[in-house]
């Protein structure tokens, strides 16, 4: 009898770690089945470079939700991003999404700012007011480039 107690005592123990594992791998591999609902919006830019699926939404820097998916307008030659928005935060319409990065060479992510009217987004809609990426090797190249021209005049 003592043994069979002792048996069983492990099994649940086993069982036990095999779900905190289990867990575990879901919530580190960022699969969604324990997660809460979300609503998406969609948002235009003209240059999402570097910004990836799966990449962070933040608010006031905390992490509400994370980009579903990139896709391009072929009519007007801009990137629609889907983003996924935890439920219990609410954007206004007037909401700004801007594409930043963290750190110096650190991923891209979009920063949410806020806006200030009473009407609040819903699942489907999209938001207006974005600012791309800041394309650091187009910004190098014009300095030089224009750097260049203003010795030679002068």
């Amino acid at each position: 009898m003592r043994k069979f107690s002792i048996e069983f005592v492990v099994g649940l123990f086993m069982l036990a770690g095999l779900g905190a594992f289990f867990y575990m791998a879901m919530k580190m591999g960022d699969i969604g089945l324990f997660d809460q609902h979300r609503y998406a919006v969609t948002a235009r830019f003209s240059n999402t470079s570097g910004l990836k699926s799966g990449g962070v939404v933040e608010l006031a820097g905390v992490p509400v939700g994370k980009v579903e998916s990139i896709s391009l307008d072929p009519e007007s030659y801009e990137s629609v991003v889907t983003l996924s928005i935890q439920n219990n935060v609410k954007l206004q319409e007037d909401t700004i999404a801007s594409i930043r990065t963290s750190g110096i060479i650190g991923d891209r992510y979009i920063k949410l700012t806020p806006g200030g009217v009473d009407d609040y987004l819903v699942d489907g809609d999209e938001i207006i007011e974005t600012e791309s990426a800041l394309d650091i090797e187009e910004l190098v190249s014009k300095y030089i480039f224009e750097g260049g021209d203003k010795s030679e005049q002068e």
